[in-house]
């Protein structure tokens, strides 16, 4: 951080002409380095949330998952976000996997993503309010079985065998599956305003629309928002590493 302002009033000194006043070029300095405190302060805000929502999962994890004894737990979601954008985030997403105790262990167990779908109101003054979050731990043969349900909601792809097999084989892409550069199965494309919807669960309905997957929760009535970047990104941790 010291380095960050060193730098940065240095750039505002080579800015400001040499022939302004003293105290032109003291109010300029004090007004650069006051929007640096404010940007510090946003990024030091979103680092402590991130501290806390890490802390929050691993807690959820301890209370509601005893078989998980030896895990690495690490957000999707908080690296290079503003304020802002975490408070507009309608699921938080970490990746979970297990390895086995020793020196330098390596991260080479079973991998889950644990998802915390938030509602309305959940990041305030006061900081996150996890009684705000809905707490769902999923493996890859979960994610596969989403993730084939959305394709075929939102492709029009019936053929279930063939969606797992170029779901386990390929990436998840905008436009659609993607296997070696090939789209094989293309994703409809519709309008903002427009949704296709299906049953996915006691727990959840899926509905599809060109930027992202929409999950309903019935329980709380929520409809939430999983862009498609974070779907590519959760894809990638069960089937790319």
């Amino acid at each position: 951080m010291k380095k960050t302002t060193l730098l940065f009033l240095l750039i505002i000194t080579f800015l400001v002409p040499k022939n302004t006043q003293a105290q032109d070029n003291g109010a300029a300095i004090a007004a650069g380095a006051g929007a640096l405190l404010a940007i510090g302060a946003g990024i030091a805000a979103v680092e402590q949330m991130k501290e806390r929502a890490e802390l929050t999962a691993t807690e959820w994890i301890l209370s509601n998952n005893p078989e998980l004894v030896n895990f690495s737990l690490q957000t999707l979601d908080f690296n290079g976000k503003k304020l802002k954008d975490m408070s507009e985030t309608s699921v938080i997403s970490f990746k979970i996997q297990e390895f086995v105790p020793q020196d330098k262990p390596e991260l080479d167990g079973k991998k889950q993503i644990l998802l915390g779908f938030t509602s309305y109101g959940w990041i305030n003054e006061f900081g996150i309010d996890f009684d705000k979050v809905r707490w769902f731990l999923i493996d890859s043969k979960e994610w596969i079985k989403m993730m084939t349900s959305y394709t075929k909601v939102a492709s029009g792809e019936n053929n279930e065998s063939f969606v797992k097999e170029q779901l386990a084989n390929g990436k998840i892409v905008n436009k659609g599956i993607k296997v070696k550069n090939k789209t094989t199965i293309p994703f409809y494309e519709l309008s903002g305003d427009m949704y296709v919807t299906t049953d996915y669960s006691e727990e959840m309905k899926f509905i599809y629309n060109e930027k992202s997957l929409g999950i309903y929760l019935k329980e709380t009535k929520n409809l939430i928002q999983i862009k498609r970047g974070n779907i590519i990104e959760i894809h990638d941790f069960f089937f790319d590493e």
